[in-house]
Protein backbone atom coordinates (compact mmCIF):
# COMPACT_ATOMS: atom_id res chain seq x y z
CA UNK A 1 0.00 0.00 0.00
CA UNK A 2 2.49 2.08 1.20
CA UNK A 3 4.64 1.66 -2.48
CA UNK A 4 1.45 2.61 -4.34
CA UNK A 5 0.79 5.69 -2.57
CA UNK A 6 4.21 6.76 -3.44
CA UNK A 7 3.81 5.84 -6.88
CA UNK A 8 0.44 7.77 -7.53
CA UNK A 9 2.75 10.74 -5.05
CA UNK A 10 5.32 10.88 -7.29
CA UNK A 11 3.34 10.80 -10.73
CA UNK A 12 1.53 13.78 -9.57
CA UNK A 13 4.48 15.59 -9.06
CA UNK A 14 6.05 14.26 -12.73
CA UNK A 15 2.37 16.18 -14.13
CA UNK A 16 3.08 19.32 -12.53
CA UNK A 17 7.00 19.02 -13.00
CA UNK A 18 8.36 17.52 -16.67
CA UNK A 19 6.68 15.45 -17.41
CA UNK A 20 8.34 11.75 -18.71
CA UNK A 21 11.49 12.65 -17.56
CA UNK A 22 10.63 13.40 -13.74
CA UNK A 23 8.98 9.97 -13.87
CA UNK A 24 11.58 8.15 -14.90
CA UNK A 25 13.64 9.61 -12.16
CA UNK A 26 11.15 9.11 -9.60
CA UNK A 27 10.64 5.30 -10.94
CA UNK A 28 14.33 5.02 -10.46
CA UNK A 29 14.69 6.53 -7.06
CA UNK A 30 11.74 4.53 -5.77
CA UNK A 31 12.82 0.98 -7.52
CA UNK A 32 16.53 1.62 -5.41
CA UNK A 33 14.30 2.60 -2.20
CA UNK A 34 12.77 -0.70 -2.60
CA UNK A 35 15.64 -2.73 -2.87
CA UNK A 36 17.30 -1.56 0.14
CA UNK A 37 18.68 -3.84 2.78
CA UNK A 38 20.14 -3.34 6.30
CA UNK A 39 23.54 -4.04 5.70
CA UNK A 40 23.73 -5.56 9.19
CA UNK A 41 21.19 -8.04 7.64
CA UNK A 42 23.11 -8.83 4.11
CA UNK A 43 26.41 -9.40 6.54
CA UNK A 44 24.45 -12.10 8.73
CA UNK A 45 22.91 -13.67 6.13
CA UNK A 46 24.33 -17.04 5.35
CA UNK A 47 23.41 -17.12 1.74
CA UNK A 48 25.14 -13.97 0.90
CA UNK A 49 28.85 -14.31 -0.88
CA UNK A 50 31.68 -14.31 1.63
CA UNK A 51 34.00 -10.78 -0.50
CA UNK A 52 30.48 -9.16 0.13
CA UNK A 53 30.23 -9.67 3.69
CA UNK A 54 33.62 -8.30 4.13
CA UNK A 55 33.32 -5.83 2.11
CA UNK A 56 30.32 -4.38 3.93
CA UNK A 57 32.07 -4.82 6.90
CA UNK A 58 34.93 -2.28 5.97
CA UNK A 59 31.84 -0.21 4.70
CA UNK A 60 30.17 0.10 8.01
CA UNK A 61 33.60 0.91 9.75
CA UNK A 62 34.32 3.56 7.55
CA UNK A 63 30.78 4.99 8.01
CA UNK A 64 31.66 5.12 11.37
CA UNK A 65 34.55 6.58 11.07
CA UNK A 66 32.98 9.17 8.61
CA UNK A 67 30.97 10.30 11.66
CA UNK A 68 33.18 10.32 14.44
CA UNK A 69 36.57 12.03 12.46
CA UNK A 70 35.28 13.67 9.73
CA UNK A 71 32.29 15.21 11.47
CA UNK A 72 29.83 13.97 8.60
CA UNK A 73 26.04 13.14 9.72
CA UNK A 74 25.30 10.19 11.74
CA UNK A 75 22.39 9.01 10.18
CA UNK A 76 20.77 6.51 8.37
CA UNK A 77 22.38 7.27 5.11
CA UNK A 78 25.27 4.09 3.80
CA UNK A 79 23.79 1.94 6.52
CA UNK A 80 21.71 -0.47 4.11
CA UNK A 81 22.76 -1.87 0.32
CA UNK A 82 21.16 -2.19 -2.58
CA UNK A 83 21.85 -4.58 -5.68
CA UNK A 84 19.74 -3.19 -8.91
CA UNK A 85 21.40 -5.63 -11.17
CA UNK A 86 23.37 -3.03 -13.58
CA UNK A 87 27.11 -0.99 -13.70
CA UNK A 88 25.94 2.14 -12.98
CA UNK A 89 22.98 3.46 -10.68
CA UNK A 90 22.30 6.22 -13.49
CA UNK A 91 23.89 7.99 -16.65
CA UNK A 92 24.28 11.40 -16.68
CA UNK A 93 24.40 13.67 -19.64
CA UNK A 94 26.69 16.74 -20.18
CA UNK A 95 26.28 19.04 -22.37
CA UNK A 96 28.16 22.93 -24.01
CA UNK A 97 27.19 24.54 -27.63
CA UNK A 98 29.78 23.32 -30.12
CA UNK A 99 31.96 26.95 -29.26
CA UNK A 100 31.66 27.03 -25.19
CA UNK A 101 33.44 25.32 -22.44
CA UNK A 102 30.30 26.34 -20.54
CA UNK A 103 27.86 23.31 -19.85
CA UNK A 104 24.03 23.57 -20.29
CA UNK A 105 22.15 23.54 -17.13
CA UNK A 106 19.18 22.18 -16.11
CA UNK A 107 16.67 23.20 -12.90
CA UNK A 108 14.69 20.74 -11.22
CA UNK A 109 13.02 21.24 -7.45
CA UNK A 110 15.06 20.71 -4.34
CA UNK A 111 18.95 20.42 -5.89
CA UNK A 112 18.21 23.90 -7.90
CA UNK A 113 20.38 23.96 -11.59
CA UNK A 114 22.59 21.14 -12.14
CA UNK A 115 24.76 21.15 -14.83
CA UNK A 116 23.70 17.76 -15.92
CA UNK A 117 20.88 14.98 -16.17
CA UNK A 118 20.55 11.78 -15.15
CA UNK A 119 18.48 8.90 -16.29
CA UNK A 120 18.17 5.75 -14.78
CA UNK A 121 18.71 3.48 -18.18
CA UNK A 122 21.26 4.35 -20.39
CA UNK A 123 19.47 3.83 -23.44
CA UNK A 124 17.45 7.07 -22.32
CA UNK A 125 21.00 8.94 -21.44
CA UNK A 126 22.04 8.03 -25.12
CA UNK A 127 18.38 8.93 -27.00
CA UNK A 128 18.70 12.43 -24.53
CA UNK A 129 22.30 13.13 -25.97
CA UNK A 130 21.70 12.19 -29.74
CA UNK A 131 19.05 14.31 -29.97
CA UNK A 132 21.37 17.30 -28.26
CA UNK A 133 23.73 16.59 -31.23
CA UNK A 134 21.14 16.51 -33.55
CA UNK A 135 20.78 20.45 -31.82
CA UNK A 136 24.43 21.06 -32.50
CA UNK A 137 25.37 20.71 -29.08
CA UNK A 138 28.08 18.43 -27.88
CA UNK A 139 27.38 16.10 -25.62
CA UNK A 140 28.54 13.03 -23.41
CA UNK A 141 26.76 10.34 -21.37
CA UNK A 142 28.81 9.36 -17.98
CA UNK A 143 27.61 6.44 -15.75
CA UNK A 144 27.88 7.46 -11.98
CA UNK A 145 28.00 4.95 -9.68
CA UNK A 146 26.97 6.86 -6.56
CA UNK A 147 25.18 9.98 -6.10
CA UNK A 148 23.47 12.10 -2.88
CA UNK A 149 19.74 12.71 -2.43
CA UNK A 150 21.02 15.03 0.30
CA UNK A 151 19.77 13.04 3.03
CA UNK A 152 16.35 12.79 1.74
CA UNK A 153 16.40 9.10 1.20
CA UNK A 154 18.92 7.74 3.34
CA UNK A 155 20.93 6.67 0.63
CA UNK A 156 22.47 2.78 0.61
CA UNK A 157 25.55 1.51 -0.73
CA UNK A 158 24.84 0.20 -3.80
CA UNK A 159 26.62 -2.69 -6.16
CA UNK A 160 27.08 0.01 -8.98
CA UNK A 161 30.02 0.98 -5.85
CA UNK A 162 31.61 -2.12 -5.40
CA UNK A 163 33.82 -2.08 -8.76
CA UNK A 164 36.23 0.54 -6.23
CA UNK A 165 38.97 -0.77 -3.92
CA UNK A 166 38.06 -0.58 0.05
CA UNK A 167 39.30 3.06 -0.31
CA UNK A 168 37.65 4.38 -3.35
CA UNK A 169 34.33 3.06 -1.89
CA UNK A 170 35.01 4.78 1.26
CA UNK A 171 36.10 8.08 -0.56
CA UNK A 172 32.57 8.03 -2.29
CA UNK A 173 30.83 7.75 1.11
CA UNK A 174 32.56 10.98 2.31
CA UNK A 175 31.95 12.38 -0.51
CA UNK A 176 28.13 12.11 -1.07
CA UNK A 177 27.76 12.49 3.18
CA UNK A 178 29.38 15.85 2.67
CA UNK A 179 26.77 16.77 0.25
CA UNK A 180 24.52 16.71 3.85
CA UNK A 181 26.70 19.05 5.41
CA UNK A 182 26.85 21.64 2.81
CA UNK A 183 24.70 22.12 -0.13
CA UNK A 184 23.70 25.19 -2.16
CA UNK A 185 20.91 25.02 -4.82
CA UNK A 186 22.45 26.05 -8.27
CA UNK A 187 26.10 26.26 -7.86
CA UNK A 188 27.42 22.73 -8.88
CA UNK A 189 30.92 23.71 -8.89
CA UNK A 190 30.71 24.81 -5.52
CA UNK A 191 29.31 21.86 -4.53
CA UNK A 192 31.24 19.24 -5.94
CA UNK A 193 34.21 20.93 -5.32
CA UNK A 194 33.56 20.66 -1.56
CA UNK A 195 32.38 17.26 -1.44
CA UNK A 196 36.31 16.44 -3.61
CA UNK A 197 38.22 18.24 -0.73
CA UNK A 198 36.40 16.20 2.25
CA UNK A 199 36.94 13.17 0.58
CA UNK A 200 40.59 13.65 -0.33
CA UNK A 201 40.95 15.05 3.54
CA UNK A 202 38.90 12.15 4.88
CA UNK A 203 41.13 9.54 2.68
CA UNK A 204 44.12 10.69 4.02
CA UNK A 205 43.22 10.45 7.44
CA UNK A 206 41.56 6.90 6.91
CA UNK A 207 44.79 5.91 5.74
CA UNK A 208 47.11 7.19 8.70
CA UNK A 209 44.40 5.57 11.00
CA UNK A 210 45.22 2.74 9.83
CA UNK A 211 48.81 2.68 9.65
CA UNK A 212 49.13 2.76 6.33
CA UNK A 213 51.93 5.35 5.46
CA UNK A 214 53.12 3.71 1.98
CA UNK A 215 49.49 4.13 0.58
CA UNK A 216 49.51 7.65 2.13
CA UNK A 217 52.39 8.67 0.55
CA UNK A 218 51.02 7.13 -2.51
CA UNK A 219 47.31 8.93 -1.83
CA UNK A 220 49.49 12.18 -2.17
CA UNK A 221 51.63 11.24 -4.91
CA UNK A 222 48.23 10.33 -7.09
CA UNK A 223 46.43 14.03 -5.98
CA UNK A 224 49.32 16.09 -6.95
CA UNK A 225 49.60 14.08 -10.65
CA UNK A 226 45.35 14.73 -10.49
CA UNK A 227 46.36 18.80 -9.64
CA UNK A 228 48.88 19.05 -12.92
CA UNK A 229 46.49 17.09 -14.93
CA UNK A 230 43.74 19.49 -13.77
CA UNK A 231 46.12 22.11 -13.75
CA UNK A 232 47.12 21.60 -17.97
CA UNK A 233 43.59 20.89 -19.18
CA UNK A 234 42.49 24.15 -17.55
CA UNK A 235 44.88 25.96 -19.59
CA UNK A 236 43.74 24.49 -22.49
CA UNK A 237 40.27 25.66 -21.52
CA UNK A 238 40.86 28.60 -21.24
CA UNK A 239 42.48 29.12 -24.79
CA UNK A 240 38.86 27.26 -26.07
CA UNK A 241 37.48 30.41 -24.20
CA UNK A 242 39.47 33.11 -26.03
CA UNK A 243 39.47 30.98 -29.43
CA UNK A 244 35.56 30.96 -28.76
CA UNK A 245 35.04 34.63 -28.57
CA UNK A 246 37.56 35.37 -31.33
CA UNK A 247 34.77 35.99 -33.95
CA UNK A 248 36.51 33.96 -36.37
CA UNK A 249 34.20 32.08 -39.12
CA UNK A 250 32.90 28.64 -37.80
CA UNK A 251 35.05 26.69 -40.00
CA UNK A 252 38.00 28.18 -38.80
CA UNK A 253 36.60 27.68 -35.21
CA UNK A 254 36.25 24.16 -35.87
CA UNK A 255 39.89 23.78 -37.26
CA UNK A 256 41.34 25.46 -33.82
CA UNK A 257 38.92 23.43 -31.41
CA UNK A 258 40.73 20.14 -33.19
CA UNK A 259 44.08 21.57 -33.04
CA UNK A 260 43.50 22.60 -28.90
CA UNK A 261 42.42 19.26 -28.30
CA UNK A 262 45.20 17.55 -29.78
CA UNK A 263 47.53 19.81 -27.86
CA UNK A 264 45.63 18.83 -24.77
CA UNK A 265 45.87 15.06 -25.76
CA UNK A 266 49.53 15.39 -26.22
CA UNK A 267 50.37 17.70 -22.65
CA UNK A 268 48.16 14.74 -20.70
CA UNK A 269 49.98 12.20 -22.80
CA UNK A 270 53.50 13.48 -21.78
CA UNK A 271 52.28 13.90 -18.02
CA UNK A 272 51.42 10.02 -17.83
CA UNK A 273 54.78 9.15 -19.36
CA UNK A 274 56.30 11.35 -16.64
CA UNK A 275 54.20 8.90 -13.77
CA UNK A 276 54.39 6.12 -15.81
CA UNK A 277 50.76 5.78 -16.13
CA UNK A 278 47.96 5.47 -18.64
CA UNK A 279 45.03 7.73 -17.61
CA UNK A 280 41.55 6.69 -19.19
CA UNK A 281 40.80 10.19 -19.73
CA UNK A 282 43.54 10.26 -22.96
CA UNK A 283 41.65 7.47 -24.14
CA UNK A 284 38.53 8.75 -24.07
CA UNK A 285 39.73 12.27 -25.71
CA UNK A 286 41.22 10.09 -28.55
CA UNK A 287 38.46 7.89 -29.05
CA UNK A 288 36.23 10.69 -30.17
CA UNK A 289 35.95 14.03 -31.87
CA UNK A 290 36.77 17.38 -29.79
CA UNK A 291 34.19 17.48 -27.18
CA UNK A 292 33.66 20.77 -25.52
CA UNK A 293 31.09 18.66 -22.50
CA UNK A 294 33.95 16.42 -21.55
CA UNK A 295 36.06 19.19 -20.23
CA UNK A 296 32.96 20.94 -18.90
CA UNK A 297 32.25 17.83 -16.54
CA UNK A 298 35.79 17.94 -15.30
CA UNK A 299 35.71 21.75 -14.51
CA UNK A 300 32.50 21.24 -12.20
CA UNK A 301 34.52 18.85 -9.88
CA UNK A 302 38.10 20.29 -9.86
CA UNK A 303 37.92 24.02 -10.61
CA UNK A 304 37.51 25.05 -7.20
CA UNK A 305 39.42 22.44 -5.06
CA UNK A 306 42.61 24.40 -4.68
CA UNK A 307 40.41 27.08 -3.44
CA UNK A 308 38.59 25.02 -0.88
CA UNK A 309 42.07 23.56 -0.05
CA UNK A 310 43.09 27.03 0.88
CA UNK A 311 40.32 27.26 3.30
CA UNK A 312 41.52 23.49 5.07
CA UNK A 313 44.98 24.72 5.26
CA UNK A 314 44.10 28.21 6.63
CA UNK A 315 42.23 26.42 9.49
CA UNK A 316 45.16 23.82 9.99
CA UNK A 317 43.09 20.90 8.60
CA UNK A 318 40.26 21.64 11.40
CA UNK A 319 37.06 19.80 9.33
CA UNK A 320 34.34 21.72 11.88
CA UNK A 321 36.34 24.94 11.47
CA UNK A 322 36.37 24.30 8.03
CA UNK A 323 32.53 23.44 7.40
CA UNK A 324 32.04 27.04 9.63
CA UNK A 325 34.13 28.63 6.86
CA UNK A 326 32.35 27.16 4.19
CA UNK A 327 29.09 28.16 5.18
CA UNK A 328 30.13 31.65 5.16
CA UNK A 329 31.42 31.30 1.76
CA UNK A 330 27.72 29.93 1.24
CA UNK A 331 26.18 33.26 2.12
CA UNK A 332 28.20 35.19 -0.42
CA UNK A 333 26.51 35.73 -4.19
CA UNK A 334 27.65 33.18 -6.73
CA UNK A 335 30.28 35.19 -7.95
CA UNK A 336 31.84 36.92 -5.07
CA UNK A 337 32.21 32.41 -3.74
CA UNK A 338 34.01 32.15 -7.09
CA UNK A 339 35.87 34.94 -7.42
CA UNK A 340 37.68 33.70 -4.00
CA UNK A 341 37.47 29.75 -4.71
CA UNK A 342 37.53 29.17 -8.44
CA UNK A 343 38.84 32.61 -10.16
CA UNK A 344 42.18 30.57 -11.28
CA UNK A 345 43.96 27.32 -11.05
CA UNK A 346 47.39 27.98 -9.44
CA UNK A 347 50.33 26.46 -10.70
CA UNK A 348 51.28 22.92 -9.70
Amino acid sequence: MLTKFRSVALGLACLALQGCYVMQAARGQLQIINAREPIASVVEDPKEPGDLKKRLQVVQEARAFASRELGLPNNKSYTSYADLKREYVVWNVVATPEFSVEPREWCFPIVGCVGYRGYFKEARAEEFAAKLRREGLDAVVEGVPAYSTLGKFNDPILNTMMGYGDDELATIMFHELSHQVIYIPDDSSFNEAFAVTVEREGLARWLAAHGRSADLKRHRERRDRQAEGIHIIARHRDQLTKLYASGVAPDAMRQGKAAEFAALVADLKALDTRYGVKSRLVAELESAPPNNARLASLATYYDCVPGFERVLDSVQHDLPRFYDAVRELAQLTRDQRHAQLCASTPEP
